[in-house]
Formats: C-alpha cells, sequence, structure tokens
C-alpha cells in the first residue's frame, strides 16, 4: 500500500429514462455516447499500433481534429501556468516508498459516464507509467447513494475485491441524491468496503453540471454531497483535502494540504479538481473546449486536463508514483472514441 498522513478538513462542487435492468440514464448521456456502450468495465488498454495511431493523426473527423496535438497543448499550458509536470512532494517526503510498500501498483475506478469518459485517458496514462489501471465507471449509473444504487451495491463489493487494487478512485457522480444521512452512510460504506479489499479510497470531485430540468430538483443534494465525503475523509486518518481552493471555514488551501498516503484500517483522501474544471460548467476554458455542450460529459481536451491533474495529485499522495509525460499517452486514439462525439 502507500503511504497517507493526517490531516483533516475538507472540500467541492460541483427527460430521465429507465432502461433494462433498472438503470437510470439522463437523456444528456446519449449524447456523449450512444446506446449500446453500456457500462461495461474499461482495463488499461495497451498502446496503440502504429496503424492506429496512423489513423488518428490523417482522420478529417470533426472531433479528431479538435483533439490532434493534445500532448503538445497540454505541455504548453503547464509552461504558461508555470507548473511542473508532475505535484511537488512534501518537504520531507522520500522519494520512493519502504520496501516492501509498493507505491500504486493498481488503480480502479469508480463513478458515472463522466468518469466512464475520463476512463479513456486514464487508461492510456497509467499504461505508460506502468501501473495497472481499471475503471468500472457506469453509463446512467455507478452511484453508490441515490436512484437505483442499492442494485449497484450487490455487485460492488465483489467487483472491487477481484480487481484487487491498490487504489480506488471514486468520483463522485450527478446522481448522488439523498439526504445528508444517506449520502455520509453510503460513503462511508464505500470506504469500508474498499478498506476490507486492502485498497485505500480517494473522492474526487465531479465537475460542475449545466442543471437542467432533470438535475434541478436534486441541486441542493449534490452540491452538499462533496462535503458529505469530505467530512467521511475527514473521519479517516488519511488527508481530506489535497488540492484546490476551500468553500469550507477552516479547510486549509494548496498550502495546508496533507502529505503522503499511510496504510491505515481506515485509509481515505479527498480531491477536489476545480482546479480542473473551475466552479461552474464552463464548455470552453483557456480556448479550449473542455465539456460537451450537454452540459454534462467532457471533452477529450477537458478529460486530458483532468488526467494530468490527477496524475499529479497522485503523485504528491504516493511518492513512489511517477507518472508518464504527457507526450506518452495524450495522443494514443483514446480520443477518437466515440464518447466524445458530441464535442
Amino acid at each position: 500500500m502507500s503511504s497517507i498522513a493526517a490531516t483533516r478538513s475538507v472540500w467541492a462542487t460541483p427527460g430521465p429514462q429507465t432502461l433494462a435492468g433498472g438503470i437510470l440514464r439522463h437523456v444528456r448521456d446519449t449524447a456523449a455516447e450512444p446506446r449500446g456502450h453500456g457500462g461495461g468495465s474499461v482495463v488499461a488498454m495497451k498502446r496503440t499500433s502504429e496503424t492506429g495511431v496512423s489513423t488518428l493523426m490523417t482522420s478529417t473527423t470533426g472531433t479528431q481534429r479538435r483533439v490532434l496535438g493534445l500532448a503538445a497543448l497540454l505541455l504548453l499550458t503547464a509552461a504558461c501556468s508555470g507548473r511542473t509536470t508532475t505535484a511537488s512532494r512534501e518537504p520531507g517526503v522520500p522519494d520512493a516508498p519502504p520496501p516492501g510498500n509498493p507505491a500504486l501498483s493498481k488503480v480502479l475506478l469508480l463513478g458515472d459516464s463522466i468518469a466512464a469518459g475520463e476512463a479513456l485517458p486514464l487508461a492510456a496514462a497509467f499504461e505508460a507509467g506502468g501501473v495497472e489501471f481499471e475503471s468500472i465507471a457506469s453509463e446512467g449509473g455507478g452511484n453508490v447513494v441515490g436512484p437505483f444504487s442499492e442494485k449497484n451495491w450487490k455487485k460492488l463489493p465483489g467487483q472491487i475485491a477481484s480487481a484487487e487494487p491498490t487504489l480506488v478512485v471514486h468520483q463522485l457522480t450527478t446522481y448522488d441524491w439523498g439526504t445528508p444521512q444517506e449520502q455520509r452512510a453510503a460513503y462511508e460504506r464505500l470506504l469500508t468496503t474498499v478498506n476490507r479489499a486492502g485498497a485505500e479510497l480517494v473522492f474526487v470531485t465531479a465537475p460542475p453540471i449545466r442543471p437542467d430540468d432533470f438535475y434541478e430538483p436534486h441541486l441542493a443534494e449534490l452540491d452538499r454531497a462533496p462535503d458529505v465525503a469530505r467530512a467521511v475523509a475527514a473521519g479517516s486518518p488519511g488527508p481530506s483535502d489535497s488540492s484546490g481552493p476551500s468553500d469550507s471555514p477552516g479547510s486549509p488551501g494548496p498550502s495546508g494540504s496533507s502529505g503522503p498516503l499511510r496504510q491505515s484500517d481506515r485509509a481515505a483522501g479527498m480531491l477536489d479538481a476545480r482546479a480542473v474544471w473551475g466552479s461552474t460548467y464552463q464548455q470552453v476554458k483557456d480556448g479550449r473546449a473542455y465539456r460537451s455542450p450537454d452540459g454534462v460529459h467532457t471533452c477529450p481536451q477537458g478529460a486530458a486536463a483532468f488526467t494530468k491533474w490527477l496524475l499529479g495529485e497522485l503523485a504528491r499522495l504516493f511518492p513512489g508514483f511517477s507518472p508518464a509525460p504527457a507526450k506518452d499517452w495524450a495522443d494514443t486514439g483514446w480520443s477518437a472514441d466515440k464518447h466524445f462525439q458530441s464535442c
């Protein structure tokens, strides 16, 4: 397992259809992905063959034209912002974990259809970095609280245990509806399930959405969910806020973030992704299409930016993990996936 130090602070913000089997799916799920893609798992992708890369580079479809050169754009963004390509280590943190304590051997991603899109560059990036990766993020679901979550819970513990991850990353979903008590009970249940499987848990805030009539009645619940997840993480001996600004009184910003993760019976952390998405839905950011016009999902540029950010955060939390540079994964073919067809 990794190494999780103990600071305790917390935050972030963020017509329906019922499919066979009782899965709730918003109509905008179909905008980012046609029916039939399903909620299967994405296992670490093998590097695209030379033929596959060539096909992407010479394609003239609108989506592919817009995403060519992702690696160069990511590097340019980092250079212009003065950021390094990996997160800085905390003072006094060793470059590698102690013998017998692997930094990051396998990452399992949980979440809804937003996370399913982000899983595409994440799979390429983790493979390039020598880390096994699997996604069980689900189209029209993936939530541990809210509609049909109990159906998800019937299979989730087995999926987590069989994946044998070192780390589980759970991006909060657009279906995390419920009372504060229901949300907290679900996040606590997830933490217990993950830790019993021998892994550590990191909650990640979801991108803010542009709500429509489907989401409007649940905005207060969605706005509250990050605070509840943060409180659950704060109750474990792990970092509850490791990046980004905070709206919670007394919560430190980046300078007050915690050190690396430590093995524990209840190990959890919380990452605030507003550093990537901002506090409100923005389809275009820094002149690039980050988000889908559907108001919910991501475009390749946004998914790549999220991947680069998450890798940097994990490098700080797991000092033995060295992310692959963007040039090794950003233009490997994943951006042509039909998940991004609406971009």
